[in-house]
């Protein structure tokens, strides 16, 4: 590839450097000029590279030479593969679009610059971390995704609830990144290296029957370093029960959710845990782990969905359920599947998030779909690009979403066991999904205008450089499934091998287990039943939010408890504010700062300043200035010197 692929991260680091040190002087106002460009010289390079891994080239180097300690050794090196290819086209892509959409979406803000500067490093830090072909480079990249999302979920920095919102993923994820921190130390320790290779490929002879003791239990080492690994996912990818800053993070600027918040930066986890496939591979129980996490998530998540009016909050509770399909298929083995609804919904979440940017530009920033209603006449591109996106989402034959979210559904009941449990949660959540996804719609879009008379004369339209991303997006959310076609609809198109998103990927999920494959007509049946609930959501959304309105309201006063209960998101938050949050605060207030800051470091910091000062306050009364007391003191002291040698020479027996 003649080191093309090194322009990949190399352009969005340079865009930023350019825009954090030029961008408020001598390209103040432009600085998309040099943030999109890079953004798309990087796609391009990107374009190419996966067109060479298409072609059979495959790149796995060292760059130079990172750490070098005794006999621990680390280099910047990059890894690109099928599963690279993949993560490639969704992180430029989505983020090349994202970038233009935010051109019309972030203009006139004072931060512009800034906004620009923060997305290329978020760029540069995700492409780091998918490229890496080292655990400390992906660690390195995982932890730069953070301070992106950190800075980007804060940007409106004066506003507190964006300020609080960002301080808080940062920290959640912190619970979560200190596991994944321990398991690359033990990812050393047991193979002596963390590049890529030598550990996946000595994986199943140097993990197979060696345990641990983790207090006072043998635990299989590969169980452990999974499980450790995977803590890092739950907080990066949002799964219980480190979901609680996802939701918050809505606080950012909506490109920012659009990128880092659906398509990029949270689907890190899923690829992490696809990416160590011969290691998860290992332990059953922490295969079963990842997908029971993963199903009890996204059923979790999509009750929450079906009371929100936040119409961010609705869609970011979609993202923490739609990963937690991803979770549900690697853990019954089927990485290829997780990976493939990662791919497809990276297009149509960040259209239903770039969607409700648009209505929210057009609502002055209202947030509430009960004071929306009729949006269909005055936004007939968002409108209908936001259609699109929810089909997706709910899984109807033709969308991207079908295709992929169908698999894993598939996947799960073929590998029978668990996988039957995960499968009926996991088609439940589907139904939910498709309800609250049209709830949201039909509020948004359809019926009469709930904002009042003044601000219903301001709807309008997105501009083209919102608007174009739109349509982009909304092919993708129609066409990007199609690269997987089920068995059965292969075998009625006479195509042989339809699924070619699968075989792309098969090199390299080797050796991993799962269920056997069940006949054509049971993958029919699945997929039948999972269509058909789809449907029967949009239906009752349709009746209870178009046709029979009253119904909603009834229901809401006939289930109060209930109501009370998913409006509140199950007091997740409250209840971890009573175990962690108050404790904390009352320890540093008692202990930190009253006794081990207050008194005894201050004591110690503050104590002997002051006792120097009194001391010497005290014999400064000496300095008198008079010869009198001086010559008092002087012939005391001659006294005392005399006195002394007359004892000592008398106990020396003199």
């Amino acid at each position: 590839m003649d080191h093309l692929y090194l322009l990949i991260p190399a352009l969005p680091l340079l865009g930023f450097i350019i825009n954090i040190t030029l961008g408020r002087g001598l390209i103040k106002g432009k600085a998309h000029l040099v943030a999109i460009p890079a953004v798309f010289l990087s796609w391009a390079a990107a374009m190419y590279t996966v067109a060479q891994v298409a072609g059979g080239t495959i790149v796995s180097r060292d760059f130079y030479t990172w750490i070098v300690s005794g006999g621990f050794s680390v280099s910047v090196g990059f890894l690109i593969d099928q599963l690279t290819a993949v993560m490639l086209v969704v992180v430029t892509t989505v983020s090349l679009l994202v970038h233009i959409y935010s051109t019309g979406y972030m203009r006139g803000d004072k931060g512009f610059y800034r906004f620009f500067a923060y997305l290329n490093l978020f760029t540069f830090s995700m492409l780091m971390l998918i490229m890496s072909n080292n655990f400390l480079q992906l660690y390195f990249g995982w932890e730069a995704v953070g301070l992106c999302s950190y800075f980007l979920i804060g940007f409106w920095y004066e506003k507190k609830s964006a300020a609080d919102a960002g301080k808080k993923a940062f920290i959640v994820n912190r619970f979560g990144d200190f596991g994944f921190g321990l398991g690359v130390f033990m990812i050393f320790l047991a193979f002596g290296t963390l590049h890529y290779g030598p550990v996946f490929q000595s994986a199943p002879g140097v993990l197979a029957g060696k345990t641990v003791m983790l207090f006072g239990l043998s635990v299989p080492l590969a169980t452990l370093i999974s499980l450790l690994l995977f803590c890092g996912a739950v907080g990066k990818s949002a799964q219980l029960p480190l979901h609680i800053w996802l939701p918050d993070a809505m606080e950012g600027p909506t490109p920012v959710s659009a990128l880092i918040h659906a398509a990029t930066m949270v689907t890190a986890g899923v690829f992490m845990v696809a990416r160590c496939n011969p290691i998860f591979s290992l332990s059953p129980l922490a295969m079963a782990v990842v997908g029971l996490t993963g199903a009890v998530t996204a059923l979790f998540a999509a009750t929450i969905a079906l009371v929100q009016n936040d119409i961010k909050r609705i869609i970011a509770y979609s993202t923490i359920s739609q990963l937690g399909y991803m979770f549900l298929a690697c853990g019954v083995g089927a990485y290829g599947a997780g990976i493939f609804h990662l791919y497809t919904h990276a297009f149509f979440k960040a259209l239903l998030f770039l969607g409700a940017g648009s209505v929210m530009h057009s609502m002055q920033g209202e947030l509430d779909i009960q004071k929306m209603g009729g949006l269909k006449k005055y936004m007939p591109v968002t409108y209908w690009t936001f259609l699109a996106a929810s089909l997706s989402i709910s899984g109807i034959p033709g969308f991207a979403g079908f295709f992929s979210k169908d698999e894993i559904l598939w996947k799960a009941y073929s590998a029978g066991g668990i996988g039957i449990l995960l499968w009926g949660l996991g088609t439940l959540a589907a139904l939910l999904t498709a309800f609250y996804s049209f709830r949201l719609f039909f509020l948004a879009f359809h019926g009469k205008f709930r904002g009042g008379h003044e601000l219903e004369h301001h709807l309008h339209e997105a501009p083209k450089s919102m608007t174009v991303p739109l349509a982009i997006l909304g092919i993708g959310a129609v066409a990007a499934g199609w690269v997987g076609l089920p068995s059965f609809i292969g075998d009625a198109l006479g195509i042989g091998q339809p699924d070619k998103f699968g075989a792309f990927l098969s090199p390299v999920f080797v050796n991993v287990p799962g269920g056997a494959e069940s006949a054509v007509s049971g993958e029919a049946m699945v997929t039948g039943l999972s269509v058909a609930v789809g449907l029967l959501g949009i239906l009752i959304a349709a009746y209870m939010y178009m046709w029979k309105p009253e119904t909603a309201k009834a229901l809401k006063q006939k289930l109060p408890g209930i109501h009370k209960v998913l409006w509140n998101k199950y007091y997740v938050d409250e209840l971890y504010n009573f175990i962690i949050v108050k404790p904390a605060f009352w320890t540093a207030r008692n202990f930190i700062a009253g006794t081990s800051d207050g008194k005894v470091i201050e004591g110690v910091v503050n104590g002997v300043p002051r006792a120097i000062d009194s001391f010497g306050r005290k014999l400064r009364k000496l300095q008198t200035g008079m010869l009198q007391d001086y010559a008092a003191i002087m012939a005391f002291c001659i006294f005392a010197f005399i006195a002394a040698a007359l004892v000592f020479w008398k106990a020396m027996g003199g």
